[in-house]
């Protein structure tokens, strides 16, 4: 039930608050997972992407200013994806809005979204 509401409700709500910050499904998940500087190709290992799919989707957020390419200290042939200021700013917008409850939630009555949360902690915490 869980996994039918992710894609019924999640993931569609993922890639609309993408689209309104005007970032596609790929670029909003990359702006997540840019926690630290990462290399290339552990963002196409963690996306589940060829490389080559990477470089384009790379490309077009440091066009947007929002990353940049530095190279790794232990080994300079590594680049390393870091989020430049403008594109923490807009992770954390992102993850803001995604914070925000759905209106499916929003609905419930206070007492069903306490019980809803306390649920869902105790099986993150499993």
């Amino acid at each position: 039930m869980l996994t039918e509401l992710f894609f019924v409700h999640g993931r569609p709500r993922f890639f609309s608050v993408g689209q309104q910050l005007e970032l596609s499904p790929p670029q909003s998940v990359v702006l997540r997972l840019l926690d630290e500087p990462r290399a290339m190709g552990e963002l196409a290992g963690l996306m589940r992407c060829d490389s080559s799919n990477m470089t384009g989707i790379v490309d077009r957020l440091e066009e947007r200013g929002l990353v940049e390419r530095q190279a790794a200290a232990h080994d300079r042939r590594i680049k390393l994806i870091a989020l430049t200021e403008p594109g923490r700013e807009l992770r954390s917008e992102l993850a803001r809005r995604l914070a925000e409850p759905p209106e499916a939630l929003t609905g419930l009555a206070a007492a069903d979204q306490r019980a809803l949360r306390d649920i869902l902690a105790r099986a993150r915490s499993r």
